[in-house]
Parts: structure tokens; sequence; C-alpha cells
């Protein structure tokens, strides 16, 4: 089954309040099939706009088959001037994310993400 461009499209909406955080963390569940995965790296680029707001590599040197491994980051968030938040919080699905994730320099999947700041309506 191929999987299309838009499965691999997430969203989410995380309010204004998300923009003042210092740190966020999250985690990365994925699974290993028959054979060992050498030398998997994931490359995240966020933008907003056209422009490259943060970037991110991490590298598994090896993983196991048949095993369940988690990747838990702590992320510290880009400094943004005022104006800055005021144009991602006015602008919904403006800022976006890229993930790629490389098995010994091969792209192996390519997932994107976009983000909504703006008020939650209650």
């Amino acid at each position: 089954m191929e999987v299309s461009d838009e499965d691999r499209l997430l969203r989410y909406q995380f309010g204004p309040d998300f923009l003042e955080l210092r740190t966020i963390g999250t985690e990365l569940t994925f699974s290993i099939g028959d054979k060992p995965v050498k030398d998997l790296v994931m490359i995240e680029r966020h933008y907003f706009r056209d422009k490259l707001i943060k970037s991110f590599e991490f590298d598994f040197k090896f993983c196991i088959p048949h095993t369940t491994n988690s990747w838990e980051v702590i992320y510290e968030m880009p400094e943004l001037s005022d104006e800055e938040k005021k144009d991602i919080i006015s602008s919904p699905w403006e800022t976006k994310s890229d993930s790629f994730f490389f098995v010994q320099n091969k792209l192996v999947m390519h997932t994107r993400a976009i983000y909504d700041y703006s008020p939650f309506d209650d």
C-alpha cells in the first residue's frame, strides 16, 4: 500500500501560549522489522513562511531487529521577537516543519507538519 503525501501531513493546534515556552519535550516511538538498521538519521526543520526558524538533527548508530524504540528529545524553543510571535499567531497554518528520515544516507521517509498558534475557540 502506497502512502500519499497527505497521509504524512500532521496538523497541530497549540494556541498562542505555546510560543512563550522556553523548552518542550517530544517522544517518537518506532519499531524495527526483521533487519538491523544502521545509521538512522532524522533531520527536522521548522519554518514560518519561507524563513527557517530552527533545525535539528538526531542520529541512531544502530537499531536492533524486532525492537520498539523511543526517542525522547527536549527542544529549546527558538528566540522569537514579539513581532514574529504576533505574525505567527495571526497566520494559522503558515508555520510548517519537514522531518526527513535517512538510513545509511538514503531518504526512507519524509513527513510534514503544519501548525496553528491562534487562540482556541471557547
